[in-house]
């Protein structure tokens, strides 16, 4: 089964990436020799491939660089292309000359190419801080408050590398959290640029009076045991939840589940069947599912990413459509979930119609004075 699905795949992309080249061709074709038709093939056949074997060479930052950056045109153009061909043809019910609305939709093309990578670029590499406000009716600490400072899918790797890692770690601080949050997919499938680029060093500047705690997504995974990648992340003084739960300073709980695409993930009654259900209960879910089974068994806030907002427009439609909580805060009965659109991004190093995000959270408990 896995193989037909695989095989229906790559026939699928690969008539996308001949459609893409062929558009490319018959635009740049009346103003290049004909034997340069071979160069052509064999960038485009490169180009396309660059994703997949960037993650057979392990390690290969130009691959990795290339791949993503190919996979942003790919995604681009297939939504674009369509409707400049539409356009073209619609033009032949008119007396516009052929050759020039050829040229001039080339270059259209491609300067509206220029101009989304730019804007896709920027609210991928330009995070923004998104504050809520929600109230737990329980006892919290003596001052009836708590700031979490929540972040997910970094997806460290190549692009989404050091710089990126700084600015999240100096925006964090900034906000004097008193617990940081992460929700799976630190890293991105490979933990080499994790190493590489000092990641571990950078998150270890991270300040928070109760600590920093993490899940594991479903990108973090490499070759490797999973427990190296969590006694590599905890080295920086992240304690990972991986299907545990914490009490800290004797009124709150967390829980950090498995990833759900994790066979061993247990189930969420037997992981709190221990827990004081008297006192707040936090959940660091990676991808935001489940959400009548966390109520049912007395969490009050779960915090979640995974979904991205869908990154590039018109994805969120589709996880709209997936997930009863996709981005945002959704309240059902006592239980709060907020979701991430992510800090850093998958694939393409583009958001549209989505942006990166560090997300604030103010809790006020029942014994808040305000």
């Amino acid at each position: 089964m896995f193989i037909v699905i695989g095989l229906v795949f790559i026939i699928l992309y690969a008539l996308i990436v001949f459609y893409i080249g062929w558009s490319g061709w018959s635009w740049i074709k009346p103003a290049v020799s004909r034997r340069f038709r071979l160069v052509y093939i064999i960038a485009l056949v490169f180009l396309a491939s660059s994703l997949f074997l960037s993650r057979m060479v392990a390690g290969s930052t130009i691959l990795s660089v290339i791949g993503s950056y190919w996979l942003a045109l790919f995604s681009l153009l297939i939504m674009l292309l369509p409707l400049v061909h539409l356009t073209v043809w619609l033009t032949k019910l008119t007396r516009l000359p052929r050759h020039s609305v050829q040229k001039w939709s080339g270059v259209a093309t491609l300067l509206l190419m220029v101009v989304l990578l730019g804007y896709g670029s920027f609210n991928a590499f330009s995070p923004t801080v998104r504050s809520y406000d929600i109230s737990i009716d329980k006892e919290g600490p003596a001052n009836g408050e708590l700031h979490i400072v929540m972040a997910a899918d970094m997806h460290f790797s190549y692009l989404s590398g050091k710089a990126h890692a700084q600015r999240m770690v100096k925006e964090i601080n900034a906000l004097k959290p008193d617990i940081v949050l992460f929700p799976g997919d630190i890293v991105d499938d490979d933990i080499v640029p994790y190493k590489d680029k000092g990641i571990g060093d950078i998150l270890s500047e991270l300040e928070a009076p109760l600590g920093v705690f993490a899940s594991l997504g479903n990108h973090d995974r490499f070759k490797g045991e999973t427990e190296e990648l969590i006694a590599l992340i905890e080295e920086s003084g992240i304690q990972i939840l991986y299907d545990e739960t914490i009490q800290l300073g004797g009124w709150l709980t967390l829980v950090g589940r498995k990833d759900y695409s994790d066979k061993e993930r247990a189930d969420l009654a037997r992981l709190t069947e221990d827990i004081d259900r008297t006192g707040p209960t936090i959940m660091l879910e990676h991808q935001p599912v489940e959400l009548d089974i966390a109520e049912e068994q007395g969490i009050d806030l779960m915090v979640s990413g995974h979904t991205h907002h869908g990154q590039i427009a018109p994805g969120n439609l589709i996880t709209d459509r997936l997930f009863e909580n996709d981005w945002g805060h959704l309240q059902k009965s006592r239980l709060h979930s907020i979701v991430t659109s992510g800090y850093g991004f998958w694939g393409p190093p583009i958001r549209i119609g989505s942006r990166s995000e560090i997300v604030s959270i103010h809790v006020r408990f029942s014994n808040s004075e305000g």
